[in-house]
C-alpha cells in the first residue's frame, strides 16, 4: 500500500535518527526473539501513530521480501507426504469456501453500494490471500490508488486483529492442531497473519496452515482471469499482467528437500529458526503501516463490507470443520 510520509499523522514530532533508532531497536529485539510476533505487530501499530514511520519509502518492499523469505525457509521445517495430506484435506473447502465467498462479497457490495471496484478488491482479498491477491487483481479491474489503498487497509486492519483473536478462539473450541491449521489458512486473508497464528498454536498447526495457504494463493491466476471476463478486459492483455506467486514454487522445492534429502536437517532447524524471526520482523513492519490516516481513509461502507465478509467465511469454515470435515 502506497503511503506518502507527510499523509501518516503522529503524536509526537521527534529527530529523523531518534525515529530510525527505534525502528532499528525494536527490530533487533525481533531478531533475538525477545518479542513474540503478535507483539511486533501491535508494537508497530503503536510506534508508527507515536513517533511516525521514517522507512516508509522501504516498508512495502521490506514485507514483500521478507514474507517470501521466510515462507520458503519454512518448507525446511516441513514434510511434503503430510502437506499433500493436508492440502487433499482442505482442498475441497477452500474451492467452496473462495466462490461463495466472491459471490456473497459481490451480493454485499451491492447491497453496501461499495465502490464495485474496492467492493471486488475486498471480496478477492478475503477469499484468496489478502494483499497479495489485491496486487494481483488490482491490474486487471484498473483501480486507482486510492481504490487499491482503502481494499489493502480494509484487509491489514482485519489481519491484524486475527494475529490475536483466532488462536483464542481455536482454544475455546478447542481445535486440534490440523483443524486450526486449516481453519486460520481459510479464514485469515494475508499469509504472514496465517503462519503467525499458525506458528503460536503449534508446529503441526504451522505446517497445515502454511501448506493450505500457498496451494490456496494459486487460485489468484484463475480468479484473475475470472476478473478479466467480468470486468470486460481482454484476456489477451491480462496474461502480462497477472503477479503469480513463484516463491510458492521455492517452497515446495525447499518441502521437498526437506524430506528426500535427510543430510539437510543439519541446517534446516536453522534456516526455519531464521525464517521465524523473518516473519516476525514482516509482522512489526505489517503493523508500521497502518496509521490512523488509514483508518480514516478506509470509510464505513469498505470496512463494514470488510468485516462481514470475513465473519462469514471465519463461521463457514469453522463449521465445515466442526461438523463436516
Amino acid at each position: 500500500m502506497k503511503t506518502k510520509e507527510h499523509s501518516a499523522p503522529q503524536l509526537f514530532e521527534i529527530n529523523h535518527y531518534l525515529q530510525q533508532a527505534l525502528f532499528i531497536v525494536i527490530i533487533v529485539l525481533c531478531v533475538f526473539s525477545i518479542v513474540s510476533p503478535p507483539i511486533a505487530l501491535l508494537l508497530g501499530i503503536v510506534l508508527v501513530n507515536i513517533f511516525g514511520n521514517p522507512f516508509i519509502a522501504f516498508n512495502n518492499k521490506a514485507i514483500t521480501f521478507l514474507l517470501q523469505f521466510s515462507v520458503v525457509g519454512l518448507g525446511f521445517g516441513m514434510n511434503a507426504n503430510s502437506a499433500v495430506s493436508a492440502g487433499k484435506e482442505g482442498f475441497l473447502l477452500t474451492v467452496f469456501s473462495i466462490f461463495s465467498t466472491l459471490f456473497f462479497g459481490f451480493l454485499l457490495g451491492k447491497w453496501l453500494k461499495t465502490d464495485k471496484k474496492i467492493s471486488h478488491l475486498i471480496s478477492c482479498g478475503t477469499a484468496i490471500c489478502g494483499g497479495s491477491a489485491i496486487a494481483a487483481i488490482t491490474p486487471v479491474v484498473k483501480s486507482n490508488e486510492n481504490q487499491t489503498s482503502i481494499a489493502l487497509g480494509v484487509i491489514f486492519i482485519l489481519n491484524s486483529i486475527a494475529l490475536f483473536v483466532f488462536p483464542f478462539i481455536g482454544h475455546q473450541f478447542g481445535l486440534s492442531q490440523k483443524d486450526f491449521g486449516l481453519w486460520c489458512a481459510i479464514a485469515i486473508h494475508d499469509t504472514s497473519s496465517v503462519v503467525g497464528a499458525a506458528n503460536k498454536y503449534g508446529a503441526e498447526a504451522l505446517q497445515v496452515a502454511t501448506t493450505v495457504k500457498l496451494a490456496r494463493a494459486l487460485w489468484i491466476i484463475p480468479i484473475s482471469l475470472l476478473t478479466a471476463f467480468l470486468f470486460k478486459k481482454q484476456s489477451r492483455n491480462v496474461g502480462t499482467k497477472i503477479k503469480i506467486p513463484y516463491f510458492i514454487g521455492l517452497f515446495i522445492l525447499a518441502m521437498l528437500v526437506n524430506t528426500y534429502f535427510p543430510v539437510t536437517a543439519i541446517f534446516s532447524a536453522h534456516i526455519v529458526g531464521i525464517a521465524k524471526i523473518g516473519l516476525t520482523i514482516t509482522l512489526f513492519l505489517i503493523g508500521a503501516t497502518l496509521n490512523f490516516s488509514t483508518l480514516k481513509a478506509v470509510g464505513v461502507k469498505p470496512l463494514l463490507q470488510g468485516i462481514v465478509l470475513w465473519i462469514f467465511i471465519a463461521v463457514l469454515a469453522l463449521l465445515s470443520i466442526l461438523y463436516i470435515s
